[in-house]
């Protein structure tokens, strides 16, 4: 166990599990978005980690930004404010493992796309997505939301800032599975745990493969992926893949 002031950190079976502990809400202040960065970076470089698990404590996910530090209008506050608001959604789209939303009650506005950002969503049947900008006078996650539903419920859910419950989620293509709330974390571990047996190396890659040819043609990203096919061609954990497979064993990753 790591200790953090807005989150608690656990590490067993090459996965992770971080969950977002500020109490009552898990509201996002700088505090947390400087420990998300700093969390999620160090277990991109951690061996014996392998898949991450991302969730809240009690009855919310995040229920978005801590009001109460809003930035002011003086000369680069507005600026570096963004800064660190990036920050903290980036270092889930660039970890180099595969994360898991596991999404146990509200996500909203900045804890929606703190969701999104992640690989995999699961969705408990009380937990929902919803992006509220549009009723403070604010804006934001459009290209998030985007990247996850059609462009009608995209566009449905930022302007209407509705509550997106998790079996229209599942529905609109955008979690992978809603399940009762005792069965949310069981759900998130068992996928977690089936990327923790394949290739670590192989993960890698394809996730960099979705990182980079998100924005390619098909005959680019196809040539990118190949690329990444025959760099894994010479590596250790390749040998060890198709030895496993000739002599019918289950393989032992190292890297």
């Amino acid at each position: 166990m790591s200790s953090y002031e807005t989150l608690t950190l656990d590490v067993s079976d090459f996965i992770a599990t971080i969950t977002i502990n500020r109490p009552p809400v898990n509201a996002q202040n700088n505090r947390f978005r400087e420990e998300l960065v700093d969390v999620v970076d160090a277990l991109g470089d951690r061996s014996d980690v392998r898949a991450i698990v991302l969730t809240g404590e009690g009855k919310a996910f995040s229920a978005g930004a801590d009001l109460s530090e809003r930035p002011t209008q003086e000369p680069g506050h507005y600026t570096a404010h963004n800064r660190r608001v990036r920050a903290s959604f980036d270092c889930l789209l660039e970890c180099p493992k595969p994360i898991i939303a596991a999404v146990n009650g509200a996500a909203i506005g900045a804890g929606c796309v703190t969701a999104l950002c992640c690989d995999i969503l699961v969705v408990s049947e009380k937990g929902f997505l919803q992006m509220t900008e549009v009723m403070v006078g604010l804006a934001g996650g459009v290209a998030h939301v985007r990247r996850h539903l059609g462009e009608s419920d995209a566009r449905m859910m930022i302007y209407t800032a509705r509550r997106v419950y998790g079996s229209e989620l599942v529905r609109m293509n955008a979690a992978s599975a809603c399940v009762a709330p005792e069965a949310l974390m069981e759900t998130a571990r068992g996928i977690a745990a089936d990327i923790a047996k394949a290739s670590p190396s192989a993960v890698r890659a394809a996730k960099k493969s979705f990182q980079v040819t998100e924005g390619m043609s098909i005959y680019d990203g196809y040539r990118f992926e190949q690329s990444q096919t025959k760099a894994l061609s010479t590596s250790e954990d390749t040998a060890e893949a198709m030895a496993a497979f000739r002599e019918k064993r289950a393989p032992v990753f190292k890297t």
